[in-house]
């Protein structure tokens, strides 16, 4: 885990006439964050590849059992997800995402786009390889697809007090899942779930639990076949969530 530099809003200062004005520039501008910064206030109806960002960040913020779509439009879940993270961080919860929205995200995230409390090395392990290489898709798209699980984990790690969340799988290659005895269809083969240990401080019900308003719709955790030792999140486009345990 790590901690990032804070971003640093820059000042202008402009002498007039003996008198010194000085300007403020917005957390909106180029120099806000080194990641990526928003550039518009953005509500529902707009769309965009900002609306995508947005959506990556705010994809653990949904109801439980829903799961956002990354498209670009700023639809009612979109805005549903911009209020709970609002409330969740303290903000005026308007759905709307402007200048306190994104301060609060360049606070959340490093300078790869990730949140703060997650890294690729916590995901690429691979079996050793430390790549997202020889999955069901390109290395690229498994980058990304585990970018959104990252950010879904820092939303339900908040959720739970910001109590640690230890990731014990994260991505691995068809020849890597076959080796640790994964299922044939499995979601880490595209970058799309990880496994979180039980020396994560919540408990392996309250993760279980945690991860159906994380939008998350695969969730396997006590109970479940193979899965006493570790609490599994992933992202599909049906629902399966199995605990009899918890």
């Amino acid at each position: 885990m790590r901690k990032r530099i804070g971003y640093v809003l820059a000042v202008l200062a402009i002498a007039l006439g003996g008198t010194v004005a000085v300007e403020a520039v917005a957390p909106s501008t180029a120099s806000a964050d080194e990641c990526y910064t928003w550039s518009r206030t953005l509500s529902s109806g707009m769309s965009g590849s900002d609306v995508r960002e947005l959506q990556i960040r705010v994809a653990g913020w949904v109801a439980s059992g829903e799961n956002l779509a990354i498209d670009g439009q700023y639809g009612p879940a979109t805005a549903a997800a911009v209020k709970r993270f609002q409330s969740g961080y303290g903000l005026s919860a308007d759905g709307v995402a402007g200048t306190q929205t994104f301060n609060k995200i360049y606070q959340l995230q490093d300078a790869d786009c990730t949140p703060i409390h997650f890294d690729h090395s916590e995901f690429n392990y691979n079996c050793g390889a430390r790549n997202y290489n020889g999955g069901k898709v390109t290395a690229a798209t498994a980058r990304e697809n585990m970018r959104r699980v990252m950010w879904q984990l820092e939303a339900m790690r908040h959720k739970l007090g910001d109590r640690p969340l230890v990731v014990t799988s994260g991505f691995r290659s068809v020849s890597c899942n076959s080796s640790v005895g994964g299922s044939s269809t499995s979601l880490h083969m595209y970058g799309q779930a990880a496994d979180l240990g039980l020396s994560s401080s919540p408990s392996q019900c309250q993760m279980w639990n945690s991860g159906k308003s994380a939008g998350f719709e695969e969730l396997l955790g006590p109970g479940y076949p193979g899965h006493n030792d570790h609490v599994h999140v992933g992202n599909k486009a049906s629902r399966f969530w199995s605990a009899p345990n918890c």
